[in-house]
Parts: C-alpha cells; sequence; structure tokens
C-alpha cells in the first residue's frame, strides 16, 4: 500500500468513499477499525480519501473486517484497485483542470454512458469544429492554444465510443442544442451530419427531446451518468460553469437516474430523432 505522489482521482476517491460507507455500515469507527487491521486512524482515514492505493487482497481483507457479504461489490472494488491508471489523460497533467482528467478516467472505465444536454452537443458526439467553437467562447477567455488544449483532449475521449470495444451511448439532446448556430452554417450542418451517421450505429442512440415536449426535470444543467460494474458504483457528473460536479451518494445518483430516465422519456424514439436531426438540418 503506497502513497499516491499525485492528488487522488476521482475513481481513488469512489474507491475510498465505499470502502468508509462499508466501515459505517458495520457501525465501526475508523480508530477501532485501524486497531483491528493492524493499522492507525490515520492510515484508515488515507485509504478512505483515496490518498493511499489500496491492493486487492487488501479490499478483500478490510471487506472480512466489516463483516461485509456483498460479492458483487467487493469484487467490483476489487477492480478499482492498483493505484492510478496511466492513461493517455494524464500527458493533459498540469495543462488542463484535473476534473477533465477525472471525467476522462470516467468515461474509460464505464460500462454505459447516458448523456443529456439541453443547449450542447454532447462532448463525446461534438465534431471538431464544433467543440473548438463551443470550447473557445468561456470566460475569461483562453488563448489559442489553449482552446487546441481542450479541443484535442475531448476528441480523444471520444475514443470510448468507437471500435469493437466501444461503450454503450444513450445521447438525450434537446431541440434546443440542435438549432443553435454555433460556427455558422458549415460547421452546424456538419455537426447534425455526425449525429445523424453516430446515431446509425448500434450501440449509440440519439434521443431528441422536442420544443413540443414542454417542461421535463434536468433543464438547467448537462447530465451525465457513468455505468459502474454494478448499478451501486455508478457515478453522475454535472457540468457547471466552474467545472464538473461528481457525485456518488446513493440517494443522490438514485435522484439522477430518475431526472435522466423522465428526461428519456420525453425524448422522441430514435427514428422520430432522426427524423427531426434531418428537418433541422435542411432548414440550417
Amino acid at each position: 500500500m503506497a502513497r499516491s505522489k499525485l492528488p487522488p482521482t476521482v475513481r481513488q476517491r469512489r474507491l475510498g468513499a465505499e470502502l468508509r460507507r462499508m466501515r459505517e455500515h458495520s457501525d465501526l469507527s475508523a480508530t477501532r477499525a485501524g486497531g483491528l487491521f493492524g493499522a492507525n486512524q490515520s492510515r484508515i482515514s488515507s485509504i478512505e480519501a483515496g490518498i493511499y492505493a489500496v491492493s486487492a487482497d487488501r479490499v478483500r481483507a478490510l471487506a472480512r473486517l466489516y463483516a461485509c457479504t456483498d460479492e458483487q461489490l467487493i469484487e467490483s472494488l476489487v477492480e478499482m484497485t492498483g493505484g492510478r491508471t496511466r492513461g493517455w489523460w494524464e500527458e493533459y497533467r498540469e495543462i488542463l483542470p484535473s476534473d477533465a482528467l477525472d471525467l476522462a478516467e470516467l468515461e474509460h472505465h464505464a460500462r454505459t454512458l447516458r448523456v443529456a444536454s439541453v443547449i450542447h452537443v454532447p462532448g463525446l458526439l461534438q465534431t471538431r469544429d464544433h467543440a473548438r467553437v463551443v470550447i473557445g467562447d468561456v470566460v475569461p477567455a483562453m488563448a489559442p492554444f489553449e482552446v487546441e488544449h481542450r479541443v484535442s483532449h475531448r476528441l480523444k475521449r471520444q475514443a470510448v465510443v468507437y471500435g469493437e470495444a466501444a461503450t454503450p451511448l444513450s445521447a438525450i439532446i434537446h431541440e434546443a442544442a440542435l438549432r443553435m448556430r454555433f460556427g455558422g452554417r458549415d460547421v452546424v450542418r456538419s455537426q447534425l451530419q455526425y449525429l445523424l451517421d453516430r446515431g446509425e450505429e448500434s450501440h449509440i442512440d440519439v434521443l431528441v427531446i422536442p420544443f413540443e415536449a414542454g417542461t421535463f426535470p434536468g433543464a438547467g444543467h448537462g447530465i451525465v451518468q457513468f455505468g459502474g460494474s454494478i448499478p451501486k458504483l455508478d457515478t453522475i457528473q454535472l457540468d457547471t460553469d466552474h467545472g464538473s460536479v461528481f457525485i456518488d451518494s446513493e440517494a443522490q445518483v438514485a435522484k439522477y437516474h430518475a431526472v435522466l430516465n423522465r428526461m428519456e422519456a420525453c425524448a422522441l424514439k430514435p427514428s422520430q430523432s432522426r427524423e427531426l436531426i434531418l428537418a433541422i438540418m435542411r432548414e440550417a
């Protein structure tokens, strides 16, 4: 078990949080757990904060100590051990905010992805030109090289929905996002055509909420659901002006599952969504 030289990722923090919940469910204090585990309270707290990388054997040992009998949960947590994943996103460390790296890591490990967006086309389905326009229009303004770093990061993230091992993606997009004139006519038409093309792939559902659907929950911000190896380990990400917010508490995850289900119920079926996108593209 080694102390990480870098701040813990959201995935490492999630592993620690699940171990903390497991301990609290067993009604053990961190001090008592440390004594039974042969460690001090500080070490248990560091594990739960994701500061120390914990091995698969130690996760199983802690689960036994906490009398956890949920084998699916234990083995899913074992899959999350081994320290920081040295993925492609590490090349952006000290270039982009840490939540951008956390987002890429969560997408890399997700078993399923469900994203809902009202004003913007989801990042995993944006063209390069569309992404450049959207990313370049932020406050405070970024230098051109900073914009290009973020654009390249966004496009590399899209690898998770390509190829034989592509992650299933359900994208719920409001009609408003499709009618935004970001970048001018050529950029808009290319983006709409790209949505049509990707929506034809068997692992991608593009679902459009039409204006006629009226009000619906979740209209105020983008929502992403990262499906874990078991539903208990799902994570929710909210897009805000100050960055990403990651949610893993069981009650809040359940709330956003319900919100996404409601949004999906408001959306047109894939074939109807395709017809609406085609109609909007003809008007662009």
